[in-house]
């Protein structure tokens, strides 16, 4: 929480790690509570205990679970941002897009009277089409033992259905939320077309998509979380999230 700010926007981050690793206590934009935000990390249920779409339902309950305990806290709910990194990333993006599908939304944790939508998406270098990533990708994608492959339970190309699903790209409709993309040039393990495909979507449908890229930039190395970033983040932010 920042000091002396009563009713502070909230702020989600959401961890990567390949959807197999990491945890709620590693969060790298902690210092934008400075700029006038609460901050919330939140974990999900990896790819050991569960296959998809337990990820992104553990991400909505965890919303709905910190909309129902605002008070508590002393944070606004009215309008929330999400960030995440990689694996987060990808679970950011899809917050975003999903929030009028009833297949993602799950039942974890209750407090199903509350909403899980969220109004503004920071994605650093998540996948946002599996489907692509299949094609472009496949050793990350449909090898036995990859990320994606333990992700869906089998390999990509086999498991449109749920790729699809995934991605945030299946999902943009009309009334979903700004988008600030960061992604580097020099990434091979989440390849910069995954946010070129939803820059594109994005402006099919006419939405706002800011992309940095980020030159020289590789994969979820300290050069995404610079104070410089973390700034202009708090400037999208302060932007969207307005009451």
């Amino acid at each position: 929480m920042p000091e002396g700010i009563k009713n502070p926007p909230l702020i989600i981050w959401v961890h990567g790690g390949g959807w197999r690793g990491g945890n709620k206590s590693k969060c790298y934009i902690s210092s934008i509570v400075k700029h006038g935000f609460a901050l919330a990390s939140i974990s999900y249920r990896l790819t050991d205990e569960a296959i998809f779409p337990a990820q992104i339902h553990d991400c909505k309950g965890a919303i709905r679970w910190l909309r129902a305990n605002k008070e508590t806290y002393g944070y606004s709910t009215e309008k929330v941002g999400v960030a995440g990194a990689s694996a987060g990333g990808m679970l950011a993006a899809l917050l975003g897009t999903s929030g009028d599908v009833k297949s993602l939304e799950g039942n974890t944790g209750g407090n199903l009277e509350y909403s899980s939508r969220v109004d503004a998406v920071v994605d650093f270098f998540g996948a946002t089409d599996f489907v692509l990533r299949g094609q472009n990708q496949p050793s990350r994608a449909n090898a036995p033992g990859s990320v994606c492959y333990l992700l869906f339970g089998g390999p990509t190309n086999k498991k449109t259905e749920l790729a699809k699903l995934a991605s945030a790209v299946t999902h943009v409709t009309k009334d979903d939320p700004p988008f600030l993309v960061i992604h580097g040039d020099k990434d091979n393990k989440v390849l910069l077309d995954q946010s070129l495909r939803i820059q594109e979507t994005y402006k099919d449908a006419k939405l706002p998509l800011e992309l940095m890229i980020i030159k020289n930039g590789g994969h979820g190395e300290n050069k995404y979380f610079t104070e410089d970033i973390i700034k202009k983040m708090a400037e999208f932010f302060l932007k969207s999230l307005k009451h």
